[in-house]
């Protein structure tokens, strides 16, 4: 991707050429060079305060989203069984799963969906074959979509093969085997196509990892999961995938994919989330390479044990954003035998808690090939391997002792799933994203050391060059997804792994057009951008803003001096962001002598109203402030995803989300809010309208994208 200088364009100065130019020209060529590097950077430092903005706006809504899980979680604590708000917390997060496993797989079946005359795009049977799978990686690049009776179909066989699979996966390079190791590709499915086009297809001779979040954001993100799937069932030694924090159908539903399937798959869109938040339940947490490099998503803590690690149940946290919470008695005999009852069971893991001779036949053999050769069905032959595991359920006394075990589980996953390196040494909470850590090279290396590793490969986090070192080179970041927060923000980057354990790196960048522009034209796309969604931030919170510079303006003058302009905007936002240099590009005009007229200011931020009439400003404000979360409450109460909510779930909506900020909106407020958008008077309201109704827009895009006036 770097530019190459070659025999031709090179110029050779012969000693006799050197010495025959002027110190005029010298001088010249000198003045060029420096005035080219300040120029640069410059750039860079435009760049580096770009990325800046897009990262602190990303994480401050995961920050958000985490506050407002934390809020349901206290009322599910805190309330009676009785109490409203806690009964429809219940009802959005279906605490109970009327369903075992056996029962699921019935549930599941795909043979009643048929498959019509019409129906173009690529067809599956099973066991796969490589042909099958390149024709699914093809009709994916042409925009076709699976039909749901071969996505449920193969979200079915992962779900079986996954249950079989430990929570570390070992791999080993053989001689001249190369280990491909990619980091978050987050719907991005350009980015996957281009890694197999330069990198090839995964097979027995060239292995995968790919290290979690392979949804969200992006738009294309089942179209990932499905072809990630179905290499893992047609190599089932040589694919591995490791969970990310966003393989977590809570997550799902603030950053787009729940309304992506729902919007490919209408009819089925419901069974295939539901299956898929089974499956993300069983994906591995981390993968070892030649037991001495650890891959996991987010990162570790000093309280991170990877024996402990491997011997817990990963699929009961089926979201990691709340601890489990032990209800009733524990499973009968029937329910262990079945698999995953409703109450925690004492079981060993079927591939370390097995003897070393039965772990390795497990290994050696898929189930669909086990199944076959003894005759058995599937669900038979799971159960056998349950059987050979040994299970056994514990007494009443013990579970005081489990559920301190289930904390300790659960903190074990959240900071593997969510943890950030720092530079400081020591562990603290990461409280910049609002779950898991961040933790230090002196961890890193007493970790690492404990287990006697050295090398630790994580994702998790953006970076522009699509990968960087930290900890004094044991910590390695890959990140897979280009042009991450806008086209031509950043780069993505795999690994390439030998038996040397020394990382090679691939970079590139999915966009053509992207790798036209000059660095100029880059920095300035993307700085556009950054500062669109700057602003956006800035006009949800201008209320708060506006109380803020008043405590600095005791006058009532209208006039504040830069420096508090600066102190009351981080106040508000808490972005962390160096408010005084962005100055000059959110702050149109400033007087003479250095103070800013803030009413001005904010009255100038250019975002649009919606069409819609709102009389409450404070319910106008709270809906732009919190639209994330607004969405995430709406998508949580619809819980047959409809897409459509009562007049009653609406109100309910906005006194969670009142009650969650502490505010206090009317019930009349509420009331003429649900009727002015419900644009067809059934007493329903589309979420998606009602969302993309109050989207904010700039002026200057609204303006480009608004038709052009008729002519006078």
């Amino acid at each position: 991707m770097g530019c190459r200088v070659t025999k031709s364009n090179q110029v050779q100065l012969k000693p006799c050429d050197r010495g025959n130019i002027s110190v005029p020209a010298m001088r010249a060529a000198l003045l060029i060079q420096r005035w080219y590097r300040q120029y640069v950077a410059r750039l860079e430092m435009r760049r580096r305060c770009t990325w800046n903005i897009f990262q602190s706006i990303e994480y401050s809504g995961q920050q958000d989203h985490i506050k407002l899980y934390n809020f349901f979680s206290y009322l599910m604590d805190h309330f009676s069984s009785a109490n409203s708000q806690r009964n429809l917390v219940s009802q959005m997060f279906g605490e109970s799963d009327p369903f075992q496993d056996a029962e699921w797989e019935k549930h599941f079946c795909y043979k009643d969906i048929e498959v019509p005359d019409v129906y173009t795009g690529p067809h599956l049977s099973f066991p796969l074959t490589i042909s099958s799978v390149t024709e699914l990686v093809d009709a994916f690049k042409n925009k076709q979509k699976l039909h749901a009776r071969y996505v449920l179909q193969l979200l079915g066989k992962t779900w079986t093969l996954l249950r079989l699979m430990p929570n570390i996966s070992h791999v080993c390079t053989c001689k001249h085997k190369e280990i491909t190791i990619c980091g978050d590709l987050h719907g991005h499915l350009e980015d996957l196509l281009l890694i197999f086009y330069k990198n090839g297809f995964p097979s027995a001779e060239a292995p995968y990892v790919f290290n979690g979040d392979f949804v969200d954001r992006g738009k294309e993100s089942i179209e990932i999961l499905l072809v990630l799937f179905a290499f893992l069932l047609l190599y089932p030694h040589d694919v591995h995938l490791n969970r990310g924090n966003h393989e977590d159908h809570i997550v799902n539903l603030r950053y787009g994919f729940t309304k992506e399937v729902l919007g490919k798959y209408q009819v089925h869109g419901k069974m295939i989330l539901k299956l898929l938040q089974k499956i993300f339940s069983w994906l591995p947490l981390a993968t070892v390479i030649d037991q001495k490099v650890l891959i996991l998503h987010g990162g570790i803590s000093d309280k991170t044990d990877l024996n402990v690690i491997t011997k817990l149940d990963r699929h009961r946290f089926v979201s990691a954003l709340r601890p489990l919470k032990r209800r009733g008695a524990w499973a009968t005999p029937k329910e262990a035998d079945d698999d995953f009852g409703s109450g925690r069971r004492r079981v060993q893991s079927l591939t370390h808690g097995a003897p070393l001779r039965l772990r390795q036949e497990l290994q050696r053999h898929s189930v669909h090939s086990e199944s076959g050769r003894t005759g058995r069905s599937v669900e038979e032959e799971l159960r056998e391997r349950r059987r050979l595991a040994g299970l056994s359920l514990p007494s009443d006394s013990d579970s005081a002792e489990d559920l301190e075990a289930d904390t300790v589980e659960w903190k074990q996953i959240v900071d593997i799933l969510w943890s950030d390196p720092m530079s400081q040494n020591g562990c603290v909470p990461n409280e910049v994203r609002g779950g898991g850590c961040y933790w230090g090279p002196d961890v890193t290396q007493e970790v690492l050391d404990r287990h006697k590793l050295q090398l630790l490969i994580r994702s998790h986090e953006c970076k522009q060059e699509g990968y960087e070192f930290c900890h004094n080179g044991r910590v390695l970041t890959i990140f897979s997804a280009s042009n991450y927060y806008d086209v031509g923000s950043n780069r993505g980057a795999y690994i390439r792994l030998g038996p040397d354990l020394i990382p090679h790196f691939k970079q590139f960048q999915a966009s053509r057009s992207t790798r036209e522009l000059t660095l100029r034209q880059s920095v300035g796309r993307t700085e556009r951008s950054a500062f669109q969604a700057l602003r956006m931030q800035l006009f949800a919170h201008k209320s708060a803003l506006i109380r803020e510079f008043q405590e600095y303006d005791p006058q009532c003058t209208g006039l504040i001096s830069v420096k508090h302009w600066a102190v009351a905007v981080e106040k508000v936002l808490c972005l962390g962001l160096p408010w005084r240099v962005l100055r000059s590009q959110l702050v149109n005009s400033s007087t003479q002598d250095g103070t800013l007229n803030y009413q001005d200011w904010v009255s100038q931020l250019s975002v649009i109203q919606p069409n819609t009439e709102i009389a409450n400003t404070s319910l106008l404000e709270t809906l732009y402030k919190h639209h994330s979360n607004l969405e995430s409450i709406f998508r949580m109460i619809d819980t047959d995803h409809s897409g459509l909510i009562s007049f009653e779930e609406f109100h309910q909506t906005w006194k969670l989300l009142s009650s969650h900020l502490q505010t206090d909106i009317s019930d009349k407020a509420i009331s003429d809010l649900a009727e002015s958008i419900d644009f067809n008077k059934d007493g329903s309201i589309d979420i998606n309208e009602f969302m993309e109704a109050f989207r904010l827009v700039e002026h200057r895009r609204a303006e480009m994208e608004a038709p052009p006036p008729p002519p006078e």
